[in-house]
């Protein structure tokens, strides 16, 4: 059966556009149903559109930190698509443990750096800060814990010299792009184990 996916972004949406790329191919057990963004000019929204994919916006302005009332109208956009998986791809906002537990074991996520390693944000400045030799990125069950769910699948990048957060950013980012397809395709199909890469 060919599971259905949304996607949720914040910004250009590079990682959503390599998900559903990959999803394009005719043996992929899942298709996009839906691109949502908190912020209606992400330009991932254009993006997914020119695709032929439904997009969504639900502008987290408006509700001025009431996540309970901005988390129910994402749910609602949501929840219309039908969704088997949820993806999130760049989506800046912290979700709460209610909205987590709506849809407990269909939410994927990707980090970047080496879970359990520099949860959070500004991570390429702190790995590099703290002189490590390698770095990477890691796509995540999404859990209450912040970064801290099941892990699905990890890529490593050697940190050069002479590395800035913006190169080795784009060097992982790269690897992010290969990742992401990878764990979802296994995902799809019910599978958990992890992915190594490369």
């Amino acid at each position: 059966m060919t599971r259905r996916v949304a996607i949720l972004i914040s910004g250009g949406g590079s990682n959503m556009l390599r998900l559903v790329e990959d999803m394009g191919r005719g043996d992929h057990p899942a298709r996009p149903v839906l691109v949502l963004s908190n912020d209606p000019e992400a330009p991932g929204l254009a993006k997914a559109a020119a695709l032929g994919i439904p997009t969504a916006a639900v502008d987290h302005r408006p509700f001025k930190g009431d996540r309970p009332a901005f988390e129910a109208a994402l749910r609602e956009k949501i929840d219309a698509a039908r969704p088997d998986i949820l993806c999130l791809a760049g989506f800046m906002r912290i979700l709460t443990p209610s909205f987590i537990a709506h849809y407990a074991g269909r939410m994927l996520n990707i980090h970047p750096s080496l879970l359990p390693d520099y949860r959070g944000l500004h991570t390429h400045a702190r790995a590099l800060a703290a002189g490590e030799t390698e770095h990477g990125c890691t796509v995540h069950e999404v859990t209450a814990d912040l970064d801290a769910g099941p892990i699905l699948g990890q890529a490593r990048v050697p940190v050069k010299p002479g590395d800035t957060p913006a190169t080795l950013a784009a060097r992982v980012l790269e690897m992010e792009h290969c990742l992401y397809p990878a764990v979802l395709r296994r995902f799809a199909v019910g599978d958990r184990t992890p992915v190594r890469l490369p």
